[in-house]
């Protein structure tokens, strides 16, 4: 597949997903929604790899960075991130992900020496601006709220979403570890998802909360919708863009997802956006096209 319908691929799956997590909110505790997510995502994914012949285990070298990665990506990132939801509309969960197209390319300075392009901090500049200007209405009345002597739950949300983003963005440094290491994606997804699935597993038993089955449909719906295309589908195209393109631009995909989740919200839940919303739509847009578009080369004169 190629790189294009990739990003497109992930882009449309992960701008209705932030969405989806609030179908398996209030019936079952997030961290256990996590569990259970990633732990079907996992079994799916080693039934692919077995089905294709693949030899399922991997050496340690391997496996200790998948469990880096899995803690990272699979762990602490969605906890975070189904925590805040209680707390912070999807949307705005969503927005917060823009801030990986600073996170990352930082991360990778530090981590591999990568230099920073000065269009890679132009494009975050313009990407941020499009979703503060895209949710610039609801920041501004939850924190009128908050002066207002409002609970501050909405604090406590924006600062376990920055922190999921934070998580993200070191998992997509340690991929580039992982594939150095083995270059089958989803058997190493297979293995980070597991090894974050245990984690999780095992706060959830040392915090004492309960392994809840879920009976409504809207809980399954979700479920199987977050497990198959959001996990499997959508983390197989991201990886593999990370490894083809680079994680500063495969990055981009979350300053596409807000722009999804509104016109998703346009049609779903008749949400009418003004001209404001609007212009930070074309501005996250405009960001995405022009960080991903190839420099132009120059000949130098002789």
């Amino acid at each position: 597949m190629s790189s294009p319908l990739l990003f497109v691929t992930a882009c449309l799956i992960w701008g209705s997903t932030f969405f989806a997590i609030t179908l398996q909110l209030g019936e079952v505790p997030p961290a256990v929604s996590v569990v259970y997510r990633f732990a079907l995502a996992s079994a799916v994914l080693f039934a692919w790899c077995a089905a294709r012949g693949h030899k399922l285990l991997l050496p340690w070298r391997v496996q200790r960075w998948m469990m880096l990665q899995g803690a990272a990506t699979f762990a602490v990132s969605y906890i975070c991130t189904y925590t805040s939801e209680q707390y912070l509309v999807s949307g705005l969960v969503a927005v917060l992900f823009a801030l990986m197209v600073f996170w990352n390319p930082i991360l990778n300075r530090l981590t591999f020496g990568t230099p920073l392009a000065w269009r890679t901090w132009a494009a975050g500049l313009v990407a941020i601006g499009g979703v503060t200007l895209l949710f610039y209405k609801s920041i501004h009345g939850a924190w009128n709220d908050i002066l207002n002597g409002g609970n501050g739950h909405f604090l406590l949300g924006l600062v376990l979403a920055v922190c999921a983003t934070v998580a993200s963005s070191v998992g997509n440094v340690v991929v580039v570890k992982v594939r150095q290491q083995s270059d089958n994606v989803l058997l190493t997804m297979a293995w980070s998802m597991l090894w974050g699935t245990s984690l999780v597993a095992l706060w959830v038993l040392a915090s004492g909360q309960s392994f809840v089955m879920p009976v409504g449909a809207r809980y399954w719906g979700g479920l199987l919708y977050l497990s198959l295309l959001g996990s499997v589908i959508a983390f197989a195209a991201y990886f593999t863009l990370i490894h083809r393109i680079g994680s500063d631009k495969a990055v981009y995909i979350g300053v596409v997802t807000p722009v999804i989740s509104v016109l998703l919200s346009i049609q779903l839940e008749h949400y009418r956006p003004g001209a404001l919303e609007w212009l930070g739509m074309v501005l996250c847009l405009s960001s995405v096209a022009w960080v991903l578009k190839p420099p132009t080369s120059t000949t130098a004169k002789t």
